[in-house]
């Protein structure tokens, strides 16, 4: 017979832990307690590990910075000088108000004119103003070339010698061209003896480049260039006569930078 004191044995003994679900012994597996350390390593982030083998990766640099720092402060200063400088010539544009000068023609005449055969053989002379309209500054002329065309056609050219204005000043300037035995194209040479033909003159054009300075007290401002058109300047010369003065008085002429 059994013993009736003898433990059943196809049951857990009391106290004993739950048996493991997965059919594992469940005190050699439970889950350790809080706080328990491992005995290896925790493993680093993945972005720390992406960075240590990215071969393109560099860290910041101190001196990067600092240097990016000076750059920007020297085009800062480049920036603020230009808006000073710009400012200063703005402020001194106000105060003297710098004007181009004014050209007149006074007379223009013709003489020894002949055509023949696509040939111009003459010779003119050109008498002019020119007027300095600008209240606190001096011009002075350096070079001053000009050439007397008809219509586009240039005829002859000649230079002027070099001269200083005063403030608010005039000057009266010649100039004198010759030419002997040019050719002019056939549109030209016809166009200029139907006009001398039908009307008793012919009308030239003259073009002036000025190399001109401007200044005002120890401020000077740099070399500009004047350019100078006096249109149709009729000279009264039929087809009868090789001079002729200019018709109409004085004209004024249009002058630009």
């Amino acid at each position: 017979m059994n013993d009736p004191n003898r433990p059943v044995t196809g049951y857990p003994a009391a106290g004993a832990p739950p048996p493991n679900p997965n059919g594992y012994g469940g005190a050699a597996h439970q889950q350790p307690p809080i706080g328990t350390a491992y005995p290896y390593a925790a493993p680093p982030p993945a972005s720390a590990v992406y960075y240590q083998n990215n071969p393109y990766y560099q860290p910041n640099n101190p001196y990067d910075a600092q240097r990016n720092n000076f750059l920007r402060r020297v085009i800062g200063m480049a920036i603020a000088a230009m808006v000073i400088a710009g400012t200063f010539v703005f402020i001194l544009w106000l105060i003297l108000r710098p004007r181009i000068p004014e050209f007149r023609v006074d007379s223009l005449s013709v003489s020894n004119l002949n055509l023949t055969n696509s040939m111009i053989s003459g010779k003119w002379d050109l008498r002019f103003t020119v007027r300095n309209p600008n209240k606190k500054m001096t011009l002075y002329y350096d070079d001053v070339a000009a050439a007397v065309f008809y219509d586009d056609v240039s005829l002859s050219d000649t230079t002027v010698p070099p001269f200083f204005q005063e403030k608010r000043a005039e000057t009266a300037r010649q100039a004198s061209f010759a030419t002997a035995g040019a050719y002019v194209n056939n549109r030209a040479f016809d166009q200029m003896n139907k006009e001398r033909s039908q009307k008793g003159a012919i009308g030239f054009n003259v073009r002036m480049v000025a190399r001109v300075r401007f200044r005002a007290g120890a401020w000077r401002a740099r070399r500009r260039f004047v350019r100078v058109y006096c249109k149709d300047l009729s000279v009264g010369v039929g087809s009868n006569n090789s001079s002729g003065t200019l018709l109409g008085g004085a004209r004024q002429c249009r002058v630009g930078l």
